[in-house]
C-alpha cells in the first residue's frame, strides 16, 4: 500500500486535498501534519511515499523540511503545494528534487492528475525494485552452481572465451588474478566436510570450491599480496584441515600446488597439488609442491632418481587421462628396470612409483573410478618382486577402470545433450548432471569434449541462443522477459553472449528477423 501525507498549516486544506485524494485513489494510506517539523517526524515514524508539502508555514517552512527529509531519506517523493507560483520557489524546489507542485487553489481534476502521475512513476519504481531484488536472489542462489562449473572448466576443460570473463566477473575475481590451486582429500564417510570447507573459503574470501566427487574437493586460491605465498598456502591448508576436527588424522590431506600468473594457467597449479599428495598412510597432512622432496639415490648423480618430476608429470597425466594403461605399465616396468641396472636404492624406487600409483588413483577419481589405495601389500625383497607386484597393481587399476567404461553406456553423451537441451533454461550444471547421471562432472566434462568436439557451456549457450532467437519471433515478447525465458539472469550478460555468438546484437538481430520493426 502506497502512503502519502499531506502537510499544510491550514486544517480546511489538509481535509480537502485528503477527501480528494481519498476518491480518487481509495488505496492510498494518508497521515496529516500541520507543520514543517511534525512533517519530518513523521517521515520516519509513517515513512511515507509520497508527500504533498505546503510551501508557506510558519516556524519550519516546506522548503526547509523538503532539504531535511530529502537528505534522510531521498527515495521519498515531494509534491510542492503552494500559493506563490513564483521562479525564485520553483527554483529551490528543483534543486530539492521536488517532483511536481500544485498551486492553491488547485481543482480536484488538476489534483488527481498531478498525484497520479506520481503514484505511477512510485508503482514502476516499486516494481524495478522487486524485480532487481528477486534477480539478485536468482543470482544468489546460482552463485555456487557458477563457482563449482568454473573450477571444473578450468581445471578440467577449456571454457569458452566470453564465459570466462564473464563468469570470473561475477565471481568478484579477475581474470589475471595471480592463483595457485589445493586438492583436498577426505575420508570416506566425512558427512559434512564438503559444506564446511566451502563456506571456510567462502567466509575468507579465499576463492572457489569445485564440485565434490568421490573423496576429492579441488579448490581455487587467489593470491594475498598481503603474505607470502608459502604462508598464505599454509594457512589455508591447515584451516581446511581444521573443518575435519579431531579426526583430521583419519585419511584428511591437502595437496597445494604452485603459484600461477592467471586463471588460464590454474591447471598446472591442480596437477601440481595432487602430485604433491604422497602416500596417505604418512603422518604429514599437508604439503606444498614446491617442498615435495625428490628421493635420494645410490649411484651416480645422474640417477633415475634424482631425476626432476617435470620428466614424466604431464606424459603420465595424459596417458591416464587417455586411459593408456598398456602404455603406463611398460613405462613403470621400464622405470624400475632401469633403476634396477643403474643400481639405484629399490626402497626409494618403490617409494617413486608409490607416488605414481597414487596420483593416478586421484586421477581416476575425479573420472568416477573408485579404485581404492592402491599400495604396495609388503616390501619387495628385491626388484623382481617389485616389478611383480607393481605390474599386478597396475592390472588391478586397468580392470577397474575398463569396468567403468563398461557401464556408461554408449548413448550416455547423446542423453546428457538431449537432457541439457531440454533443461537450457534452468539453472543447470555439471554437479547437477553428475548427479543425474551418476557420473563424475569431471568425467562428464571430458566425455563431452571428446565425443561432441566443444565442452558443455558452448553446447548449453547454443541450445540458449537457439531459443532465445526462436522467441524473438514474437513481437510480443520483450529482450528482457527473453532473457530470463532462456536461461539468463542478467539482460546485459545475455546480449554479450548473444553477440559473441551470432555478430549481431539481439537488437539487431530481432530488426533484421522482423524486417526492421520490433
Amino acid at each position: 500500500m502506497i502512503k502519502l501525507l499531506i502537510v499544510d498549516d491550514e486544517q480546511v486544506g489538509r481535509e480537502g486535498l485528503e477527501a480528494i485524494l481519498r476518491k480518487g485513489f481509495p488505496d492510498l494510506a494518508i497521515e496529516q501534519a500541520k507543520n514543517g517539523k511534525m512533517a519530518v517526524e513523521l517521515a520516519e515514524s509513517f515513512e511515507p511515499d509520497l508527500i504533498l508539502m505546503d510551501i508557506k508555514m510558519p516556524g519550519m517552512d516546506g522548503l526547509e523540511a523538503t532539504e531535511i527529509i530529502g537528505g534522510k531519506y531521498p527515495n521519498i517523493k515531494i509534491v510542492m503545494v503552494t500559493a506563490y507560483d513564483t521562479f525564485d520557489y520553483a527554483r529551490r524546489a528543483l534543486k530539492l528534487g521536488v517532483k511536481d507542485y500544485l498551486l492553491k487553489p488547485s481543482k480536484a481534476t488538476e489534483i488527481k492528475k498531478t498525484v497520479g502521475r506520481v503514484l505511477e512513476q512510485i508503482e514502476e519504481e516499486t516494481r524495478e525494485r522487486e524485480h532487481s531484488r528477486l534477480r539478485e536472489d536468482a543470482l544468489e542462489r546460482v552463485m555456487p552452481v557458477i563457482e563449482t562449473d568454473i573450477v571444473t572448466q578450468l581445471l578440467f576443460d577449456h571454457v569458452h572465451e566470453v564465459h570466462s570473463d564473464e563468469l570470473v566477473s561475477w565471481l568478484g575475481a579477475d581474470a589475471g588474478s595471480e592463483t595457485f590451486a589445493l586438492s583436498v582429500l577426505v575420508p570416506e564417510g566425512s558427512d559434512g566436510a564438503y559444506g564446511a570447507i566451502r563456506d571456510l573459503v567462502r567466509r575468507e574470501g579465499a576463492g572457489w570450491v569445485g564440485a565434490l566427487y568421490g573423496r576429492q574437493i579441488p579448490i581455487i586460491a587467489f593470491r594475498d599480496n598481503t603474505r607470502s605465498f608459502r604462508v598464505q598456502a599454509s594457512e589455508l591448508a591447515k584451516m581446511v584441515l581444521e573443518t575435519g576436527g579431531r579426526h583430521v588424522r583419519d585419511g584428511w590431506f591437502v595437496g597445494v600446488g604452485n603459484m600461477c600468473e592467471s586463471l588460464s594457467q590454474v591447471r598446472q597449479s591442480y596437477r601440481e597439488a595432487l602430485l604433491a599428495t604422497p602416500d596417505p598412510t604418512q603422518p604429514v597432512r599437508y604439503r606444498l609442491y614446491v617442498d615435495k622432496p625428490e628421493p635420494g639415490a645410490i649411484g651416480t648423480a645422474e640417477s633415475l632418481l634424482d631425476l626432476p618430476d617435470k620428466r614424466w608429470e604431464q606424459h603420465f597425466f595424459e596417458q591416464i587421462r587417455l586411459g593408456d594403461w598398456d602404455g603406463i605399465r611398460t613405462e613403470t616396468l621400464d622405470f624400475l628396470r632401469r633403476c634396477e641396472n643403474e643400481g639405484a636404492d629399490r626402497l626409494h624406487a618403490q617409494q617413486r612409483v608409490s607416488e605414481r600409483l597414487w596420483v593416478s588413483s586421484r586421477v581416476l577419481a575425479e573420472m568416477g573410478v573408485e579404485i581404492g589405495t592402491p599400495t604396495f601389500s609388503f616390501q619387495a625383497q628385491d626388484y623382481r618382486q617389485l616389478r611383480a607386484e607393481t605390474g599386478a597393481i597396475l592390472d588391478r587399476i586397468k580392470q577397474a577402470y575398463a569396468e567403468h567404461l563398461e557401464r556408461v553406456k554408449p548413448d550416455t553423451v547423446r542423453r546428457i545433450k538431449q537432457y541439457i537441451a531440454e533443461h537450457s533454461h534452468e539453472d543447470i550444471s555439471l554437479e547437477g548432471i553428475g548427479e543425474k547421471f551418476e557420473l563424475s562432472p569431471f568425467y562428464i566434462s571430458k566425455l563431452f569434449k571428446e565425443q561432441v568436439g566443444v565442452n558443455y557451456i558452448d553446447f548449453l549457450t547454443e541450445c540458449r541462443i537457439d531459443k532465445a532467437k526462436k522467441l524473438m519471433s514474437d513481437p510480443s515478447r520483450s529482450l528482457k522477459e527473453i532473457t530470463f525465458e532462456v536461461g539468463y539472469h542478467d539482460p546485459n550478460y545475455f546480449s554479450k553472449v548473444f553477440k559473441k555468438m551470432c555478430d549481431l546484437s539481439p537488437t539487431e538481430y530481432r530488426k533484421a528477423l522482423l524486417g526492421g520493426g520490433e
